[in-house]
């Protein structure tokens, strides 16, 4: 199985539209992997937050139609990263896409811890309340976005949904790259998954993004990691390696199902 991940960055000096037309042109340009990834917000650009009412969009809005016409082209399931969604109810979300060979949506989620920290997205955005996982030709997917790698009760909830690639689109700063680097390895070894961390890159509103995106196995092992700027990562993994790890080292099925419930 192919993977692109690109490394994008969002310049405070590139309009939405201006980015989404750049972002085609690098989707193209992969043209034979079996999926392609992108990183956290990068159409509206993660900080810049001011702008998010007027670049929020629905399901059918300019990020998601440029990404679900290119997946119909090249024949390949794309992860459009997230978009910050305007849903029906008119409340903001930091939604993550699977899109299909088809262009449909394989797989949704909004991301489930708002980040707070030097950060308005907690603000802004209305958390989401689901944790689903996707039957792919290359087997069980879910994905989560950024600050989400910080929490492992979420991953184990996802391998006992059946996760085993779980995909992880980021606006990660530079200033914290190591844990970055130690919470994608970490999960991928406790999980025994395939992480696929695509972050963004540059500066947005002052801030320095951190780059190396990163492909963990189910073993811990690194696969590729990126530099700091802009930069698409081509590998190749084999995703019957979950099931072979899992077998040959059954840290799932000897975890117990509650811990909270053992004596004090």
């Amino acid at each position: 199985m192919e993977i692109s991940l690109i490394q994008l960055s969002s310049p405070d000096t590139e309009s939405q539209a201006q980015r989404i037309d750049r972002a085609e042109s690098l989707i193209r340009a992969q043209d034979g992997a079996d999926l392609i990834v992108l990183p956290e917000l990068w159409s509206a650009g993660y900080f810049h937050f001011d702008e998010y009412p007027d670049l929020a969009e629905d399901l059918h809005g300019p990020t998601v139609a440029m990404c679900s016409a290119v997946a119909r082209e090249l024949e390949t399931h794309v992860h459009l990263g997230s978009i910050v969604e305007r849903t029906d109810s008119g409340a903001l979300r930091n939604t993550s896409l699977l899109l299909g060979p088809d262009g449909a949506i394989v797989h949704r989620y909004s991301k489930i811890h708002v980040f707070g920290y030097q950060s308005l997205e907690a603000e802004l955005l209305t958390p989401g309340d689901s944790l689903p996982v996707a039957v792919t030709p290359f087997g069980t997917v879910a994905g989560i976005t950024c600050y989400d790698l910080r929490f492992p009760g979420l991953w184990s909830e996802l391998s006992t949904r059946g996760a085993g690639i779980v995909v992880v689109p980021a606006a990660w700063p530079a200033a914290r790259r190591e844990h970055w680097r130690l919470l994608t390895s970490a999960r991928a070894v406790e999980h025994q998954m395939f992480v696929l961390a695509c972050n963004a890159a540059g500066v947005q509103e002052g801030v320095e993004l951190g780059g190396t995106s990163r492909v963990v196995d189910p073993a811990g092992r690194l696969l590729a990691e990126a530099g700091p700027q802009e930069e698409i990562l081509r590998v190749t993994i084999d995703p019957s390696q979950v099931d072979t790890v899992r077998r040959e080292f059954p840290v799932i099925t000897d975890r117990l199902a509650d811990y909270a419930s053992l004596n004090h």
